[in-house]
């Protein structure tokens, strides 16, 4: 499967790259990155579990999954800011810095979580804390930028793999795709972590 995940996280992460440079649409923006933390990160944590190129079998102590948890959380919330977000938006090199980070904390915090050995329980326990503390961020910032009631990112008509959305309906849409696809990815990802906990105590107990 390795193999597989890695060249699906890879594959991923193109594709969303590219539907992100097809417009300047908050939406547009949105899909690039819950399809980089949330499918491509998680494909590329379990491509590179247990390798030389795994963050949590390299740096064991340091990429621990409430640390990388809270990596997440500040990258996630500093470039939804509307400063930050103007920043990728005007310039290539500021577009590169986002998606980079972007996809860097989302392979931090799925490799601390995915990539210890089954068998390291204490860190798959923390793995579903951290994973669960994850969709509960993205679950207030989705909501916050779904919800609020003025456009946070100009008054300009955005354009999404050609369609023109207005400013309000544009952020309302990509606060409702981080609701749909980033919260529940994470919660997904920390109740089967949960699940095989569960199933291994339960193995245990009936031998």
């Amino acid at each position: 499967m390795a193999p597989f995940a890695l060249i699906g996280g890879v594959g991923v992460a193109f594709v969303a790259w590219a539907i992100a440079l097809t417009g300047n649409a908050f939406t547009g923006h949105m899909v690039a990155h819950m399809a980089l933390v949330a499918v491509a990160a998680p494909l590329l944590a379990l491509g590179l579990a247990g390798t030389r190129l795994d963050p949590a079998t390299r740096w064991p102590g340091h990429v621990a999954p409430l640390p990388m948890s809270l990596v997440e959380l500040v990258v996630a919330w500093v470039w939804h800011a509307p400063a930050a977000r103007a920043f990728a938006e005007a310039s290539l090199p500021g577009f590169l810095i986002e998606q980079a980070m972007f996809l860097a904390a989302g392979l931090l915090l799925w490799s601390a979580c995915l990539g210890a050995p089954p068998q390291d329980r204490a860190r798959r326990g923390t793995g579903v804390a951290a994973l669960l503390l994850t969709s509960m961020h993205m679950t207030l910032l989705g909501a916050l930028l779904a919800l609020t009631p003025r456009p946070l990112y100009g008054m300009a008509i955005r354009s999404c793999l050609g369609i023109d959305l207005p400013p309000l309906v544009d952020q309302q849409l990509g606060g409702t795709i981080m609701l749909m696809i980033g919260a529940v990815a994470y919660l997904v990802g920390g109740l089967t972590l949960l699940g095989g906990l569960l199933r291994a105590r339960a193995g245990e107990e009936s031998r």
